[in-house]
């Protein structure tokens, strides 16, 4: 018997809201499955999952990440806790929900097929089990704000990149269209990006410069007070 043993035990479960940048398609996706029981058997639904006995919250998070992905030593984020008394009509389920941003590219696909996982698009998702479109909702609009105000975005494209590769990618995460003279003067009075010379010539003939985002540079402006600030329109 434990101190707490005259009160009612409640479940407690992850959600993981997996989303995706897709460099070739421009867009941002989620991962999503197809629930293998009930209730609501056959819905789509986030990954998730209930939380062991002996495990943390960011643990079971990480878990599940892995089962799908194959992926370790992704940051995860706690998004939000939902515990209306009737959002699982299963049992009463108190969920906390994790976000992340990954390249598709990177996941295993033998473990996303394995788990019969799916990306679908952020801008046509199809009706979603419990409160999980709100809790996607709530996700989207945070990484809407980080992105404003902390480079996130370098680490979902290439090495080396060209300033369309990067506001295509802004364009996908804001869902809507930046003014593009706006963008460019924007990011680079911020002298956080390194000009190359080389050029990326496939999708035109005049060619476009690459640039590299500088770690370091970033890293020491930001220890003398300086502020990330990308929220263009």
């Amino acid at each position: 018997m434990t101190i707490y043993s005259a009160n009612k035990k409640h479940l407690v479960a992850v959600d993981c809201i997996i989303f995706g940048y897709d460099l070739m398609e421009k867009e941002i996706k989620l991962l999503l499955i197809k629930r293998s029981f009930e209730p609501a058997k056959g819905k789509w639904s986030l990954a998730g999952g209930f939380v062991q006995e002996n495990e943390a919250l960011d643990d079971a998070a990480c878990r599940i990440l892995y089962k799908l992905t194959g992926l370790r030593d992704v940051f995860m984020e706690q998004s939000c806790t939902y515990g209306e008394i009737e959002r699982d009509p299963g049992a009463r389920v108190i969920s906390v929900a994790y976000s992340t941003l990954i390249k598709i590219q990177d996941i295993d696909k033998e473990r996303k097929e394995q788990n019969e996982a799916h990306w679908q698009s952020i801008s046509r998702l199809p009706r979603l089990i419990f409160d999980h479109s709100e809790m996607v909702k709530k996700a989207m609009q945070a990484l809407q704000m980080q992105i404003k105000v902390r480079p996130v975005g370098f680490a979902l494209l290439p090495a080396k990149f060209t300033l369309v590769q990067l506001q295509d990618l802004y364009e996908a995460i804001y869902q809507k269209s930046i003014d593009k003279r706006n963008f460019r003067k924007k990011i680079l009075s911020m002298n956080i990006l390194e000009k190359l010379e080389e050029k990326e010539k496939e999708t035109s003939k005049r060619g476009a410069f690459y640039y590299q985002f500088n770690k370091e540079r970033y890293k020491t402006f930001k220890e003398l007070g300086f502020y990330f600030n990308l929220d263009v329109n």
